[in-house]
């Protein structure tokens, strides 16, 4: 059974697992006072289509670890550019960086709250891989 975690705290340790793994550009968008479809978005960029895969597997097999969670729904294109974990109240976006470039997430959903690099940081540090 899943463990109960709140939703930004598991935006937050989803962004660190990313962070573990060398995603760029991460950013966690606060989307649930205006929007249904979850509470929070978390994005990221791989440099490279083994990247973007690697990055989706790290986030599934790290919260499964954490939490005992695994994704309502997974979703990737043919060609693994642009991966979708979506947790119900999280939803990663993990996408190749010409992808995120073309698509501009965050420009879509600019009248959401962006959280902090630091506030993250600082929410998920029990969860690092590595010692700060």
């Amino acid at each position: 059974m899943a463990k109960e975690v709140e939703s930004k705290l598991l935006a937050s340790v989803i962004a660190r697992i990313l962070d573990d793994k060398l995603g760029k550009d991460i950013s966690i968008l606060n989307i649930g006072h205006v929007s249904s479809l979850a509470d929070y978005f978390v994005i990221v960029t791989g440099d490279s289509t083994p990247q973007v895969k690697a990055l989706m597997e790290s986030v599934r097999e790290g919260i499964k670890k954490e939490f005992e969670r695994l994704p309502i729904r997974m979703e990737n294109d043919a060609k693994n550019r642009w991966n979708l974990l979506d947790y119900g109240d999280v939803v990663v976006h993990v996408l190749h960086r010409d992808e995120r470039e073309t698509y501009a997430i965050e420009k879509f959903w600019n009248h959401a709250f962006r959280i902090s690099e630091a506030e993250w940081k600082e929410l998920s540090k029990d969860y690092t891989i590595y010692a700060d």
